[in-house]
C-alpha cells in the first residue's frame, strides 16, 4: 500500500513538473518601465526620425512642416506634453509600423522593431525639450542693491 502511494505521488509530481508553464501575456509598451536610451540608440532613432518622419512631422515634432501644410494635414504637436499624454508607446509604435490615414507604414527593411521603439522614445523627448520652465529672475551682481520700484500712489505731502 505504501509503495503504490509513493508511486502515485511520484507520477503526479512528474506530470506537474513536465506541464508547460502558463504563458505570460505580452507587456504593453505603456506598462513597461521606460528604458534609458544609450547615446548610440538615441542618435540612430534621431536619424530614422529625420529620414522617415520629419518630412511631415517636422524636425522638432511640432507637425507644422511645409509638406504637412501643402497636403492640408493636421498633425499633433509633439512639443506639447498633452498631445502625447493620451497615447501609449504601443499605440505610437503601431501607428508607425502599420501606418494610419495618409501616413504610410514603416517598412521592416527601413527600421527594425527595436529601432521603432527607440523612435517612439525619441518622439517623447520633444515634449520634454519643448516644455520651458518659467524664467527665473535675473540675479543681481554682488554688492549692488536693486533700485526701489516707483510707487504708483502719490506720496503724501506735508
Amino acid at each position: 500500500m505504501l509503495k503504490s502511494f509513493l508511486l502515485f505521488t511520484a507520477v503526479v509530481l512528474i506530470l506537474i513538473a513536465s506541464a508547460p508553464a502558463p504563458a505570460r501575456p505580452p507587456q504593453d509598451a505603456a506598462t513597461t518601465p521606460a528604458k534609458k536610451m544609450s547615446p548610440e540608440a538615441l542618435a540612430k532613432a534621431k536619424r530614422v526620425y529625420n529620414m522617415d518622419c520629419a518630412l511631415c512631422h517636422n524636425a522638432n515634432g511640432d507637425g507644422k512642416s511645409d509638406l504637412a501644410k501643402d497636403m492640408q494635414l493636421t498633425l499633433s504637436d509633439w512639443t506639447d506634453p498633452k498631445a502625447l499624454a493620451s497615447q501609449s508607446d504601443q499605440q505610437l509604435y503601431d501607428v508607425i509600423r502599420k501606418g494610419k490615414g495618409k501616413m504610410p507604414p514603416e517598412d521592416d527593411s527601413r527600421a527594425k522593431n527595436d529601432e521603432i521603439r527607440d523612435v517612439v522614445m525619441y518622439i517623447r523627448t520633444f515634449a520634454k525639450e519643448g516644455a520651458t520652465a518659467p524664467a527665473a529672475p535675473a540675479a543681481e551682481p554682488p554688492g549692488t542693491t536693486p533700485a526701489p520700484a516707483p510707487s504708483s500712489s502719490p506720496s503724501p505731502s506735508n
